[in-house]
């Protein structure tokens, strides 16, 4: 997977891929691309601190942040080093592994929206703040791994970024499978063309 291209084309890449972490294999379904300081939506906009380190690159690294003090949230840092881009694992679907995702979700019940949310994927792969910078294209710990491209893209805004400016919230920068189950919000998105 090609992750130099810009933050966008590598967030629509994404979909269809698979995180694998021990017997445990997300399919991707969900993302939002986050560019670097000139994005006002993005962890990189106030610049390089010791929390958004790891989205400053290289490439093909974990950027895990905590949000509202419950949730780590998973990105796939972009670009060249020092660009600052990260594409946000939003959702997923359980390709292997059911029974593990079922006990760190805490639920008995497997559904649609059951990795749909990013707190929900980070939580389903059992998750901290020791993947922050993790390698995710070398063997061992948590993995992307090559899967299959969705037949559809749906695109539209990012979600919960009202600190934005007005540009940046209308962004069309979140991507999802128009053939999955697991997306949130899925009736704000439209088909993405080329």
């Amino acid at each position: 997977m090609k992750l130099q291209e810009p933050v966008p084309s590598v967030a629509r890449a994404l979909l269809g891929q698979l995180l694998v972490r021990e017997e445990v294999t997300l399919r991707i379904t969900e993302v939002e691309a986050y560019g670097g300081s000139g994005d006002s939506a993005s962890h990189a906009r106030h610049g390089r601190t010791a929390r958004n380190a790891p989205m400053w690159g290289p490439g093909g690294r974990a950027y895990l942040y905590f949000c509202y003090g419950m949730h780590w949230m998973l990105n796939v840092v972009t670009g060249p080093e020092g660009d600052a881009s990260a594409v946000l694992i939003r959702g997923a679907e359980v390709v292997a592994g059911m029974d593990k995702v079922l006990i760190r979700r805490n639920t008995a019940k497997a559904t649609p929206l059951l990795c749909a949310g990013p707190g929900k994927v980070a939580q389903a792969l059992g998750l901290d703040k020791s993947f922050d910078g993790h390698d995710l294209l070398s063997p061992g710990g948590l993995e992307l791994r090559p899967g299959q491209a969705p037949g559809l893209i749906l695109a539209g805004p990012r979600l919960g970024i009202g600190f934005a400016t007005q540009e940046d919230q209308a962004r069309p920068w979140r991507f999802a499978d128009g053939g999955s189950s697991a997306v949130l919000k899925k009736r704000d998105l439209a088909p993405w063309e080329a």
